[in-house]
């Protein structure tokens, strides 16, 4: 039986990353996929094991040959789900989870009608506002431009199959796990 593909999405800052992590370290038999990036590496990121840091140029190379499952553009920096390994773990029955932006949670619908989407939601516009400037990762410009993305990605949550409301950790955690099983 072949696995599912699972699409964990919604703004930054929003708790996307923590949440796989934690369903991660819950449950076996889940393949979380590395996604490829045109950004620096932030303090504390591994190549290979946070993302793939690509050059424009390797980007581009991915994009000719087909390479990915989706790619966007997104706060000026391109990512993209490597479309080989995720085929061969969903052929093989693993269930794959993607962590991505909605855009490209978007298109991978398109790509992949299949798929499972999951929006992930703050309780708040404010609470998102308070999470991004609590990262201390962003320039206050930045933090803006993410902002002024997430009020379009907040709408595009009627395209999902389910949202899930990050306003307590261990709920959602809970919950996602649940949606997950309820999908086998």
């Amino acid at each position: 039986m072949a696995g599912r593909l699972f699409v964990i999405s919604g703004p930054s800052g929003v708790g996307k990353g923590t949440l796989v992590s934690n369903i991660m370290s819950r449950r076996d038999g889940l393949w979380l996929s590395v996604s490829a990036t045109t950004r620096a590496p932030r303090k504390g990121e591994v190549d290979g094991k946070s993302y793939f840091f690509l050059t424009d140029e390797e980007f581009d190379q991915k994009i000719a040959s087909n390479g990915f499952l989706e790619w966007a553009n997104v706060h000026g920096k391109r990512y993209g789900t490597l479309r080989e390994k995720v085929v061969e773990k969903i052929s093989e029955g693993v269930d794959v989870i993607l962590e991505i932006d909605p855009q490209g949670a978007l298109n991978v619908r398109e790509n992949y009608p299949d798929a499972y989407l999951i929006f992930i939601a703050p309780p708040s516009f404010d609470d998102l506002k308070a999470r991004l400037v609590g990262r201390g990762t962003e320039t206050e410009e930045q933090i803006e431009r993410r902002l002024q993305t997430a009020k379009v990605e907040l709408e595009q949550q009627k395209c999902y199959n389910r949202t899930l409301i990050n306003d307590d950790l261990e709920r959602a955690t809970q919950e996602l796990l649940s949606i997950i099983d309820s999908c086998k």
